[in-house]
């Protein structure tokens, strides 16, 4: 495993990020042959449009890569495809959270269908998650 260990623009240290270097090149590929949902919610995280908080795509962090990763604060998001209707992908979903949330990282979901859909909401769902980890995290200094 890697580590790397970063500091926010906000005077803040991030936490200690372990990941395995074999997933670098596996995280490139996936952001050149990105989903439809998730080229558009690109759109809407990119250069710091969501309360001037940085995201990266297809971020590797442990022994996974998630789809969507701000740094500062400890997010990741997540797009659920069919290949999550598949036999065993909850369980494997829960365990695959599980492990992010003992890292410190918050996890938040959202079904394909609801990016093409109801877009807005999803855009005030990650909104209010930032507003909350911005609140928890200055009370926690």
């Amino acid at each position: 495993m890697e580590f790397c260990q970063l500091v926010s623009l906000y005077g803040m240290n991030r936490n200690i990020i372990p990941y395995h270097p074999k997933l670098k090149e596996y995280a490139r590929q996936h952001r050149k042959n990105s989903t439809k949902s998730e080229i558009k919610l690109w759109n809407y995280l990119k250069g710091k449009q969501r309360l001037g908080f940085d995201f990266h795509r297809q971020k590797p962090i442990d022994r996974y890569i998630v789809d969507f990763y701000c740094c500062d604060l400890g997010l990741a998001i997540e797009l659920d495809g069919i290949s999550h209707t598949f036999e065993g992908a909850a369980e494997r979903d829960k365990i695959r959270e599980e492990s992010l949330n003992d890292l410190g990282i918050t996890v938040i979901r959202f079904e394909d269908q609801f990016v093409f859909k109801q877009i807005n909401w999803v855009l005030e769902e990650i909104d209010e998650t930032i507003k909350r980890l911005m609140i928890s995290k200055v009370s926690n200094e």
